[in-house]
């Protein structure tokens, strides 16, 4: 696992604008970086971060404000983004341009701009919690979608994984 303990850390590891992250990450402090965030293979544990985009296994972090989020599972204090494609969401607040999603649980307020797709949606606010979709619609998708996404997602992590194995294996007949 990877381990960043300060922003100059995380700086020093962006090269042309992406920070790029073989396996687990972990974030001891808040980051806000003017770059994309890539975890091949891997999942995310932080406070807060701000950054372009990000792509990642599993993100567990207090804040996210972030461009374009691609991931498993998001479990956060709140949410703002561009757009979100993941499994699940577990999230305090969530606003986006569009959600495309297995299960969303939120705290109170769940708004995109234009379109929340899902499996099922959920307040953990009984009274006084909202959901917004300013210019489209929420739409529950039938559960066969989400296992094909799910399944795809799967395919393209293995696909990864070979990938670094046959990156290494060629280093090593380099060395040869």
């Amino acid at each position: 696992m990877k381990i960043y303990k300060t922003q100059s850390e995380v700086e020093a590891d962006i090269k042309d604008e992406v920070l790029v992250v073989q396996g687990d990450v972990k974030f001891e402090c808040s980051i806000s970086i003017g770059a994309s965030i890539k975890v091949v293979a891997g999942d995310i544990n932080a406070g807060d971060i701000d950054a372009w985009d990000i792509d990642a296994g599993d993100i567990n972090a207090w804040n996210i404000d972030a461009g374009d989020i691609n991931a498993r599972d998001i479990n956060a204090w709140n949410i703002d983004a561009g757009d979100i494609n993941a499994w699940n969401i577990d999230a305090g607040d969530i606003n986006a341009r569009d959600i495309n999603a297995g299960d969303i649980l939120y705290h109170a307020f769940c708004s995109a701009y234009n379109s929340i797709k899902c499996l099922s949606i959920k307040a953990k606010r009984e009274v006084h919690s909202k959901l917004v979709c300013l210019n489209g619609s929420l739409e529950i998708k039938k559960p066969e979608e989400t296992e094909n996404t799910g399944k795809k997602q799967e395919l393209i992590d293995k696909a990864n994984e070979l990938k670094e194995k046959a990156d290494e294996l060629l280093e090593k007949a380099n060395q040869l």
